[in-house]
This record gives C-alpha cells, structure tokens and sequence, in this order.
C-alpha cells in the first residue's frame, strides 16, 4: 500500500498541481457512473413497480385528469433515470480542458526556464515539457475513461422511460391472447 501512495504521490509530482484536480475530477466522474448503476441494479425495478402499481390501482384511466397523472408517473421514473447523467457529460466534457490548463501551466514553466537561464537549450526546457504533457494524457484518459458512460446512459434512461410508459399503456383488458 506504501508503494502506491508512493508512486501516486510521484506521479502527482510530474505533472504539476493540475493533476490533482484532474484526479478529484475523475473520482466524482466516476463516483457519479457508479451511481447509476447501482440505481439501476437495486432501485429502478421497485421505484417502477411502485409507480405501476399506484397506477392500476386507479379506477379511472381515460380522463384528462388520470392522463395527467399517468405523465407525471413518466416524469418521476425520467427524473429518477436522467439523475446525473449531465454531471457526468460536464465532468468528461471537463476533463480534457482541465488537461490542457496543465499543457499551458507547463508550457509557461518552459518559458519561466527560457527567461532565466537566457537561452533555449533543449536540456533545461525537457523538465517543462514533460510536465505539460502528463496533465494532457491523464485529462485525455479520464475524459475517454467516462466517454462510454456519458453516452451509454442517457440511452438508458430514454429506453428505461419508454418501457415505463409501454407498461403504462398495456391494461389486461385489452391484451389479446
């Protein structure tokens, strides 16, 4: 365990202060997709059999009224199913600039280099260079770390809410066998 806070701790140190928050970012990227899917594993089939059972305990299912209530079932379980799905799009979405923002902290540190030692030996400008382009790797992972997730789960939840609303729709009284 030493040696990966070690190594954690060395790579941090590479890639300047810019990784920290690139590493904060991740983990409440991640936090978030880990979320939904514990939503879907254990809240998702009781929440919706929840609501449909508050629905076919309705007498009334043709009025206005009972439509209204029937859309508003297909809102809570659209709600349920879109909860940080647009934290997660912004945290991918974010990850790559945050990797540049260390590519440009880098790149000035190259030039700080410049400025002082009064020349642009190759040597001395390594250090900055190699400093900018680990932030720019690890934003550019995170951000493809989480890019299947950020489109995945708005289908998922566009799918999960037309199921919800097909249920709705079938009442045993005009199933067909």
């Amino acid at each position: 365990m030493q040696n990966v806070f070690n190594g954690l701790q060395e790579f941090l140190g590479t890639g300047g202060n810019i990784l920290f928050y690139i590493m904060i970012l991740t983990f409440f990227m991640w936090t978030f997709i880990l979320e939904r899917f514990a939503y879907y594993l254990f809240a998702h089939k009781p929440l919706k059999a929840r609501l449909k059972a508050e629905w076919d305990a309705r007498t009334d299912k043709t009025s206005w009224r009972a439509h209204a209530i029937k859309d508003e079932l297909i809102s809570q379980v659209k709600e349920r199913t879109d909860t940080n799905v647009g934290i997660i799009k912004t945290l991918v979405a974010l990850a790559p600039l945050m990797g540049l923002l260390g590519t440009v902290t880098g790149m000035i540190e190259v030039f700080d280099v410049m400025a002082l030692s009064g020349s642009s030996n190759a040597r001395l400008m390594a250090g900055g260079v190699f400093k900018a382009t680990i932030p720019t790797m690890a934003g550019m992972m995170a951000a493809l770390s989480g890019l299947y997730f950020s489109t995945v789960l708005p289908r998922w939840s566009a799918r999960e809410t037309a199921r919800f609303a097909d249920d709705l729709d079938v009442s045993p009284e005009t199933v067909v066998y």
